[in-house]
């Protein structure tokens, strides 16, 4: 870590940190009723710091297991005056298990590891059943929006995605792209790699 980043997380990660639990209350924790998004493995944070910046409407709850990271998107929370972010250390996989149950708007995944190599694939994070727990985080008519730039990674995904119960494909296939969403440096690595980027929208049924 650098040391803006330790001193950023040193200061702020009380204030902007949270950890899950029973009775985790999104109202409670950001002190408004505003739809949360939840974004998984945010990296340094700084495409979750601008989408935030220009979306005060919203909360985003960020999840992510590299410190640095974490002190990285703590500073830029600082220095652009965010209040609509809150973020959580640690591994996705357990803490969506103490997350509320219908009651994020939607998901964030930008650029997972792609874990290439096949004997890997069972590390990846989009599969069931975690896209189950996906779906039961989710409200009604939520999202769960991916971006990789791993073809194998992307082809993976929308097999998965589109097995998982509860879950639907408005566009049939892969997404277009979302004009909204800034571009990342892992997406801008890739781009320099020559790697198709694609994307992934499924909303979460009714009355699932």
């Amino acid at each position: 870590m650098s040391d803006a980043q330790k001193r950023s997380y040193n200061d702020l990660a009380p204030l902007f940190c949270t950890t899950v639990g029973k009775g985790l209350d999104y109202n409670e924790l950001f002190g408004n009723s505003n739809p949360v998004i939840i974004e998984i493995g945010f990296g340094s944070g700084i495409a979750t710091a601008g989408i935030a910046g220009e979306n005060p409407g919203k909360n985003y709850l960020g999840i992510e297991v590299y410190r640095p990271g974490i002190g990285r998107l703590l500073w830029e929370i600082e220095q652009r005056h965010l209040n609509n972010i809150r973020i959580i250390e640690g591994d996705a996989e357990e803490i969506l298990d103490g997350l509320p149950h219908g009651a994020a708007q939607g998901f964030h995944i930008f650029f997972p590891d792609p874990w290439p190599k096949k004997r890997h694939h069972k590390r990846r994070l989009i599969r069931r059943p975690f896209t189950g727990k996906l779906v039961k985080c989710l409200s009604a008519g939520g999202f769960i929006y991916m971006v990789t730039d791993w073809t194998d990674y992307a082809d993976w995904a929308l097999v998965e995605l589109s097995a998982t119960p509860g879950l639907q494909n408005p566009y049939k296939g892969f997404a277009p792209p979302q004009s909204w969403r800034p571009k990342t440096w892992f997406e801008t690595k890739g781009l320099m790699r020559n790697h198709e980027i694609q994307e992934l929208f499924f909303l979460k049924e009714n009355g699932q």
